[in-house]
């Protein structure tokens, strides 16, 4: 069995990193999506939804180096499930609301803002260990 998802949108906050118990780097993030549709009503309706994003070795590395809050990313991985419930994790906010948030393992996070851009600058594709920036003056089309 397989299952992957990819996901394109703006961090919520810049990358925490944190080492394991046996010295491996972790670096998490929150990345926001946005979809806008008319309704049967006529009404445009604006979703937002969020993910939490793990990513693990260099790649974290990289990550908390370059990315930082507003950034744009694809990141491409597979789900985590919740182990007590098998879907997104449920949690009460601080108001008392009901919350959920779904957890994503990264495998592949791809820069998405342009090097020297507002929000910060991404790594050059060497300087990256082969994570590229999307913007790239050098591709023929």
């Amino acid at each position: 069995m397989f299952q992957t998802v990819i996901i394109v949108g703006n961090l919520g906050r810049d990358p925490e990193m944190r080492y394991t118990p046996s010295g491996q780097p972790v670096t998490s993030f929150s990345v926001a999506t946005n979809r806008q549709y008319t309704n049967n009503a006529g009404e445009t309706v604006k979703e937002t939804i969020w993910f939490r994003v793990s990513a693990w070795g260099k790649q974290a590395e990289t990550c908390n180096q370059y990315l930082k809050k507003g950034n744009k990313v694809l990141v491409e991985g597979r789900l985590t499930a919740d182990p007590a419930s098998g879907g997104p994790r449920i949690w009460t906010s601080q108001d008392g609301s009901p919350r959920a948030s779904f957890e994503v393992t990264a495998g592949t996070v791809r820069f998405l803002t342009p090097r020297g851009g507002e929000a910060g600058e991404a790594p050059a594709a060497d300087e990256a260990g082969g994570f590229v920036a999307a913007e790239d003056e050098n591709i023929p089309f």
